[in-house]
């Protein structure tokens, strides 16, 4: 088992593969810096899916069980549904899923699951069209993802959604949504984090989970529900019917320490964290023909000097510490 110097094991990994987005969520993507004249990273610099399989081996031959693909959005990369067909008959990878708005599910998802994709998480952010459609930067309708979710399920992918609940924009209706998207899968809400650095993080903008609990609460009660593993960043609970629901607590609870994730961005840099400044360029040497042995080597030196705590320190000290976009690595 690797394990970095504060014991967290290396088992999980996120792996980007795309830059591009089909929205413009202010959280992640604000329309105002990813605008029209943005310039995203050229197709050639992205790992190729033989780059990304061979990496992805040698992540799971040191220990790495759960692969997820991100973005970026990542059902925009072209002929996405080979890269998880590879994945997937990678011996010891137990667990293959995706974060996705879910838009282009609809044409996806039959192909996806038979590629061997097991779990979807999507992301929406309220069941309101006009709050939705301010969150998402376009005016998208949530019913846009509805159909995706229902699209994913059809398929037989199982289905997570994902809520980020940022103060007086989308939580005026937390128990709607909850209501609305509980019969799909397991939801989590998820607090307002400072990741990357444009989209105007400040802690008013932070509903704690601890009152996104009490609100929900209300509709019925809630039982808490133990960790399935080590490394788990939803606190679970479950209401009466057996509907799960998760908190994400990254600024107010924060899980640093038992953090086993590791990002892959869509140019083949390693971060640590997800709140990282600075990542481990691994195209570089992949690309000028390091072999396996070199490249593991790597893997093992980064991860073993890794001391990421950023949630834990978050304040004054953390403020100006500029940081790699959600969108070049997922969240």
């Amino acid at each position: 088992m690797l394990l970095d110097p504060l014991g967290r094991p290396l088992r999980d990994l996120r792996v980007s593969v795309t830059d591009r987005c089909n929205l413009r969520c202010t959280y992640c993507m604000p329309a105002e810096v990813f605008g029209p004249d943005y310039a995203f990273l050229p197709r050639a610099e992205l790992l190729s899916f033989e780059e990304i399989e061979r990496l992805s081996r040698l992540f799971v031959g040191l220990g790495v069980e759960k692969l997820r693909i991100t973005g970026g959005e990542p059902t925009l990369r072209r002929d996405l549904p080979d890269l998880i067909a590879r994945l997937s008959a990678i011996p010891g990878v137990r667990d293959l899923a995706m974060t996705t708005n879910g838009l282009l599910l609809p044409r996806l998802a039959g192909d996806l699951k038979a590629a061997g994709l097991v779990r979807v998480t999507v992301s929406l952010d309220s069941l309101d069209p006009q709050v939705f459609g301010q969150m998402n930067g376009l005016g998208v309708s949530p019913q846009k993802v509805l159909g995706g979710i229902e699209a994913a399920l059809r398929a037989g992918l199982k289905v997570k959604i994902n809520t980020v609940v940022k103060r007086g924009v989308n939580d005026a209706h937390l128990t709607e949504l909850w209501r609305g998207l509980r019969e799909f899968g397991p939801v989590r809400f998820i607090e307002f984090m400072d990741v990357g650095n444009h989209n105007g993080w400040n802690l008013e903008s932070v509903l704690p989970s601890g009152e996104v609990l009490a609100r929900l609460a209300e509709d019925g009660p809630l039982t808490p529900l133990a960790p399935a593993q080590r490394g788990e960043v939803a606190t679970r609970y479950r209401d009466d019917a057996g509907h799960e629901l998760g908190l994400i607590s990254s600024v107010t609870a924060p899980f640093c320490g038992d953090c086993t994730r590791a990002r892959l961005s869509a140019v083949g840099v390693l971060y640590t964290c997800l709140f990282a400044s600075r990542g481990t360029d691994l195209r570089s040497p992949l690309r000028a023909g390091a072999s396996d042995a070199l490249l593991r080597e790597q893997l093992v030196a980064v991860w073993s000097q890794r001391r990421d705590r950023y949630s834990e320190e978050r304040g004054e000290q953390t403020a100006a510490r500029p940081k790699v976009e959600m969108s070049h690595i997922g969240g």
